[in-house]
Order: C-alpha cells, then structure tokens, then sequence
C-alpha cells in the first residue's frame, strides 16, 4: 500500500513538472517573451547601418546585388512566399503593379526562401506576380543577414521570414524596418517613408 501511494505521488509530481509553464522556468513571471522583445530591437539595430550586401537570382533567372542599386532607394519585402497565401501574395502583386515606387527613384525587391520551380504554379494562380521581382533565398544567407527567421510575423520561425520590410536610402544604409504580423498592404506607409528620405 505504501508503494502503491509514493508511485502515485511520484506520478502526480512527474505530470506537474511536465505541465508548469515555461516562463515560470524561465523566472519571467508570466510577462511577455523577452526571445520576442530582443528580436524586435535586433531587428531595430539594423536601422542607422549599412545594409547587408548580397547577390540573389530571380525567379525570371536574373540576378540582382544590392550595392549595384545604389543612387536608388530600395524596399526588401521578406516573407514566407508561397506558403503565405494570400498576404504575402497580394502585397508582392501590389508592389508589381505600383507605379509610386518607380516615380520615387524606389526599388522593390521582394526575397522569399522557395525555390524556383515552385514559383511556377504561383505565377500561373496569380499572373500579378510576375510583374515583381521576386529574389530567391534558397539557402536562407540573405534572410539570416538580416535576421529575418525568428521575428514575431514568422508562422514558421526559425525557418522563414513571415512578413517584413526594410527601406534602404540611395546610400545602402537602412532607414526603416517594420515586422508586419497583421500581414497588411503596406505600398502607402512605404512610400511615406521613402518621402521622409
């Protein structure tokens, strides 16, 4: 009988330890992640500072580096590409069809982690985008530069971005970073920020 009763306490002690949450192992006191806080100004150290560098193909088979657009502004529009229907797809269509960006000396470039024979059934789905230029960041260098991963509009973190901008001025520094988690169309909060330029 006994044995019987310390099994069961040793149980009910085992199925607790397994159930307290983590944040009060982790001593925060059930306030909010501090993993997404230090992301967030992770994230807000990269304005002031020159932009990563970097050389991506397109799904068209053009490749694009960064620091030959210099004398232009550009947007970096990172996102979790196909998976991300349809927020991710509206906002590359919009910035395919946005004439603003062009007439404000504006680069869009939009860098997902798919690869390049998947975009294929996307473009055939959305024609739209097409008329934007979408990079490829298969290996994930260019989304990890930027520390793009684990941000908090990431529905897959650690794999993909989820829906982030970066404004980069006509001298390759970054001037505004903004983490979308309500995955909105964003061309008009952009293009106010590039007139602030």
């Amino acid at each position: 009988m006994k044995e019987k009763r310390v099994l069961i306490i040793g149980s009910i002690i085992t199925i607790a330890l397994l159930t307290v949450p983590t944040f009060l192992l982790n001593g925060n006191n059930g306030q909010s992640s501090p993993k997404g806080q230090s992301e967030i100004a992770t994230l807000d150290e990269l304005v002031g500072k020159p932009a990563p560098d970097f050389t991506l193909e397109s799904y068209n088979g053009e490749t694009t580096t960064l620091s030959s657009l210099k004398g232009k502004n550009v947007v970096l529009f990172f996102n979790e590409g196909l998976m991300c229907y349809p927020a991710c797809w509206d906002q590359i269509a919009a910035f395919g069809k946005d004439t603003e960006f062009t007439a404000k000396n504006t680069v869009v470039l939009t860098i997902v982690t798919d690869p390049k024979k998947d975009w294929k059934g996307a473009v055939e789905k959305m024609p739209d985008l097409a008329k934007a230029t979408v990079l490829l960041d298969t290996n994930r260098k260019v989304s990890v530069a930027y520390k793009m991963l684990s941000l908090p509009s990431s529905m897959h973190r650690g794999q993909t971005p989820g829906h982030t901008y970066v404004v980069i001025d006509k001298e390759g520094i970054v001037r505004y970073v903004r983490d979308d988690v309500q995955m909105a169309i964003r061309n008009q909060e952009l293009l106010g920020e590039i007139g602030k330029l």
